[in-house]
């Protein structure tokens, strides 16, 4: 089904959804008022009001067209209709990932000169608190839930946003004409958020993306990827990101369907079977938990259990081919005795899996297909409102991130030339263009206006051909996009080979041994790997084995642990190319996380702080060779 109401700008699509739903008792939202509870509808009249009165309250304390407005929460209702009002009187949202420490939540209100701040928890109000007198441009900060540490809200710059509601719904008669002229007046060319890039060095950037770059986007993916009026979603990726805020949230109720929101990101294995979404944006990360999940369960079955599983999944593998006669007899069996309950683990409704920030790697992606589970595996940057290319339903390729989406050019430039040796317009789908590999780059409606205050970044990422350089490397590859890897990312050894860690790390995911892994060796003659076990497996075979152990670090320097971790290294290296061999590896006691600097928001690698954290265990598994 196409789009449900006409529109240029999201104000538009705000405006005209309201209307048309007006009085008919049509949900737009879902969500759990209190925890362990059930879920609540909520209809689109109480969504109109909820943002009128919102917008009379951005409007009583002076936010003008073009002002910013900043979110610092997790995906609820509150932040949908904050956002909606903010769009409505032509403002700019600026939104925050709640894992950032208040340091770099002070560098965005700053960097963007943030009005009013909307923050959710206690914990995120106590950064708001902690920076506001250092954020010149910051008047008032509104919390969605009412703190425990009640001096948190003594401060007279700080008000409960039920207060706020409530104020906003008395001023709305006051202020009705100028929300309407505001609305009238915003343009498709006008900011319409700043989405800050996590970035894995130096400060964030704040991407300019403007009513039309979103809203040509989500046109455009819902002409690529099929949902309606019937569709629910379940969203728990973060909103301040631009995969799930145009994916997973307009493009969502453009087309009429529902959105639920998770009750946190670690309740999504919970909260699946309760809203039963038949449509879910997510990330690789969310398939790779529940691929390790069965393969251990697998494992720890019976010879039996293992056997009828191998043989489902090769059935699974036939008829995802095409093949049907007995082997549809078979996919019935096999569905019955395995795939069914993998289904039902995602609420047994789910039609298609949206998945992006990262590359899927390719065997999880081939056993969710063997399970008869769709997952459209896209690609595109912050930068590029977000999606370049996405698999569509019925034309899946494992390996590939899809075709280019209406609307979009995606060129191939010769990483040593310079010159565009191929390129696409999603109006095409042309099957016989296949090319080498080169820098990605954009060009369309979806490319961000610019840098916020920063030209100089802005014509880093932005030639004068209008191409946006993304970065990353890839190849069309029979009319498909296919990802190498990014560019800074690309290690070249002693001998000059370049090798991309991606796909070799992607392919070590599988292990049911390995969480987290990084590949090293930039000026080396071998490549090695920095480990984070997957602690909970690790555990259960020292128990098993009658390891003793203190803590994890003396888990992982056990010799059995070792020669476990040797060996599945081994026999995964057999897979790669002699310059990609991993020839030694260091276990590390602790996990890559958002909280201690090793990751970004959006869960990709800092490389560079890794390397530095990390040093000693580098140098350590390469001491030998120097010498």
């Amino acid at each position: 089904m196409p789009i449900i109401v006409p529109f240029e700008t999201l104000t538009d699509l705000y405006k005209n959804l309201s209307k048309k739903y007006a009085g008919q008792e049509k949900a737009a939202f879902h969500h759990k008022l209190n925890p362990g509870g059930s879920y609540e509808p909520v209809y689109w009249d109480q969504v109109a009001e909820d943002v009128q009165s919102i917008a009379a309250y951005l409007i009583e304390k002076g936010i003008d067209h073009g002002d910013r407005v900043g979110i610092l929460s997790e995906n609820r209702y509150e932040w949908a209709i904050v956002d909606l009002a903010i769009q409505l009187i032509g403002g700019i949202n600026v939104s925050l990932y709640t894992t950032l420490p208040p340091s770099q939540c002070e560098f965005i209100l700053k960097d963007s000169d943030t009005r009013l701040f909307f923050v959710s928890t206690g914990i995120q109000l106590k950064k708001a608190v902690e920076v506001f007198d250092n954020c010149e441009f910051l008047s008032e900060v509104i919390a969605f839930d009412e703190p425990k540490l009640k001096s948190l809200t003594e401060n007279d710059f700080v008000n409960l946003f039920e207060d706020v509601m409530n104020e906003g719904a008395k001023l709305y008669a006051k202020h009705k004409e100028e929300i309407e002229k505001r609305s009238n007046a915003v343009e498709p060319e006008d900011i319409s958020t700043l989405i800050y890039t996590s970035g894995t060095t130096g400060n964030p950037k704040g991407a300019m993306l403007t009513h039309h770059n979103i809203v040509s986007n989500v046109k455009a993916a819902t002409q690529h990827i099929y949902w309606d009026d019937k569709d629910r979603s379940l969203s728990f990726l973060p909103l301040c990101h631009s995969f799930e805020r145009t994916a997973g949230y307009y493009a969502i109720i453009s087309c009429g369907a529902e959105i639920y929101y998770a009750e946190s990101v670690d309740t999504v294995s919970k909260n699946m079977p309760e809203v039963k979404p038949t449509v879910m944006v997510s990330v690789p990360r969310l398939f790779e938990k529940i691929y390790n999940l069965i393969i251990k369960s697998v494992e720890e079955g019976s010879n039996t259990k293992k056997a009828i599983f191998n043989w489902a999944v090769e059935v699974g593998r036939k008829y995802s081919e095409g093949r049907r006669g007995f082997v549809a007899l078979q996919k019935r069996v096999a569905d019955k005795l395995v795939f069914d309950k993998l289904k039902q683990r995602t609420g047994g409704h789910v039609r298609l899996f949206v998945s992006g920030g990262a590359a899927l790697p390719p065997d999880i992606d081939m056993f969710f297909r063997c399970a008869g589970l769709t997952i459209l595996q896209g690609y595109g940057l912050t930068e590029t409102s977000p999606v370049m290319a996405a698999n569509s339903p019925g034309n899946e390729v494992v390996g590939v991130v899809g075709q280019i989406i209406p609307g979009v050019t995606v060129g191939i430039q010769d990483l040593e030339t310079g010159e565009i040796i191929a390129e696409i317009s999603g109006e095409d789908y042309p099957t016989n263009v296949t090319s080498k590999a080169g820098e990605i780059l954009n060009k369309g409606p979806n490319t961000m206006k610019g840098y916020w205050k920063n030209d100089k970044a802005t014509r880093e990422m932005i030639d004068d051909q209008g191409w946006l350089h993304t970065g990353d490397v890839g190849r069309f590859l029979e009319g498909n996009l296919q990802i190498t890897d990014r560019i800074k990312h690309m290690i070249v050894n002693a001998g000059g080979k370049n090798i991309y860690p991606g796909p070799i790390e992607d392919m070590f995911k599988t292990s049911k041994w390995i969480d987290q892994l990084v590949v090293v060796g930039e000026a080396q003659n071998f490549m090695a790997a920095l480990i984070v076990p997957d602690f909970e497996a690790l555990e259960k075979f020292a128990k098993e084995n009658g390891i003793s152990f203190e803590n994890a670090a003396e888990l992982v320097k056990h010799s059995d642990i070792q020669n476990l971790f040797k060996g599945e290294v081994r026999s995964f290296s057999k897979e790669l190319a002699s310059h990609e061999k991993i020839r030694d590896f260091r276990l590390l006691s602790n996990e890559f996380t958002i909280e201690t600097g090793e990751i970004t928001p959006t869960l990709k690698v800092k490389r560079r702080v890794i390397s530095e954290k990390f040093a000693d265990e580098i140098q350590d598994m390469f001491k030998d060779d120097a010498a």
